[in-house]
């Protein structure tokens, strides 16, 4: 098994990058290990829907990443002190969904620091009750890759905010993230350490005390790696219009009235719109609704169309940012 050293870099486009490029394109004769750590971010899986699993208002108030992968599973929160590991190996037609092959090693190297870890349920690393780690797999053309979260300094206060979504009527054929007690590794070592010292003693585990052989990636090797974060892992179209179909139904009462909304969105962007309530307005409430189709469904995208709408002629006394959080 050969070292993959991502230089440090806290950028979770470029290290998920980093792990497809080493999946797809790196010496097939070869087993790999990475480490990297992200900047705050949530890490979306394949098959879900980013706006069911991201509280976007949280989300955006402290400027954290939302990235997806390949690997299915739920949504998961990164920061500095989270230290993610990846196996990329041969598909040997028995390893994919074999789990304990791949934390094994892992949950060894926690025994050795006293952590009392093991393999639980299908794919998460606990301490008693409590999850210390997240785990999911992928696989493509005879190559695979196994990858986990482990939990060593992490901010719990953003695990839980980030990734708790408001109360919206959101109906989602997206896999469903399931929330279980999650708990830093940080509190059940018997001595202190950094998480430096920590991602040193996994490496030194893993490879039986032995110093790991790097696999070093030339720069045209890694002018790959910064395309494909640019053209998968920084695209609105992989991160959020990749999201299953689903239906918003939000109703409020603002100053102006009630209002039901109703939203029904494919590929990230609204297909359908229809917009309820007892408000007074001089024009006709379709008129908005057409306007609000085929327009991507994030803030951004919304509050642009909405700019060029005068609402309060449809809807009476509503302002742009009251309308704009009943269609988010």
């Amino acid at each position: 098994m050969l070292f993959i050293d991502n230089r440090g870099g806290t950028d979770p486009a470029l290290n998920l990058a980093l792990e497809e490029y080493a999946l797809r394109h790196l010496p097939a004769e070869n087993d790999y290990l990475l480490f990297y750590m992200n900047e705050p971010s949530i890490i979306i899986g394949k098959n879900q829907n980013t706006a069911e699993e991201v509280n976007r208002e949280y989300v955006e108030e402290k400027g954290i990443h939302v990235v997806r992968r390949l690997s299915g599973g739920g949504a998961v929160y990164h920061d500095l002190g989270n230290l993610n590991f990846s196996f990329i190996t041969r598909d040997d037609g028995t390893s994919f969904h074999n789990y304990r092959k791949f934390t094994e090693p892992v949950i060894r190297a926690l025994h050795e620091l006293g952590v009392e870890a093991e393999l639980s349920g299908r794919n998460d690393i606990q301490v008693g009750e409590r999850k210390i780690s997240g785990n999911a797999q992928f696989a493509t053309r005879g190559r695979m890759f196994t990858h986990g979260t482990l939990l060593f300094d992490s901010h719990m206060e953003n695990v839980v905010s980030a990734l708790k979504v408001n109360p919206l009527k959101i109906q989602s054929k997206g896999v469903k993230s399931v929330r279980s007690r999650v708990a830093n590794i940080s509190e059940f070592l018997r001595e202190p350490m950094t998480i430096a010292a920590f991602r040193a003693h996994l490496l030194r585990s893993i490879f039986g005390g032995a110093e790991p052989t790097e696999y070093k990636l030339s720069e045209e090797q890694w002018e790959g790696v910064r395309r494909l974060a640019e053209e998968r892992y920084r695209s609105w179209d992989w991160n959020y219009g990749r999201s299953p179909a689903f239906n918003l139904h939000k109703a409020a009462r603002l100053s102006a009235g009630t209002f039901d909304v109703r939203l029904d969105v494919e590929e990230g962007r609204i297909r359908g719109a229809a917009i309820y309530g007892d408000f007074f307005g001089v024009g006709d409430a379709k008129e908005v609704e057409a306007k609000l189709i085929g327009v991507r469904y994030d803030s951004a995208a919304l509050k642009a169309v909405l700019e060029g709408i005068d609402l309060q002629h449809y809807f009476g006394p509503v302002s742009r940012e009251e309308f704009l959080d009943l269609l988010l």
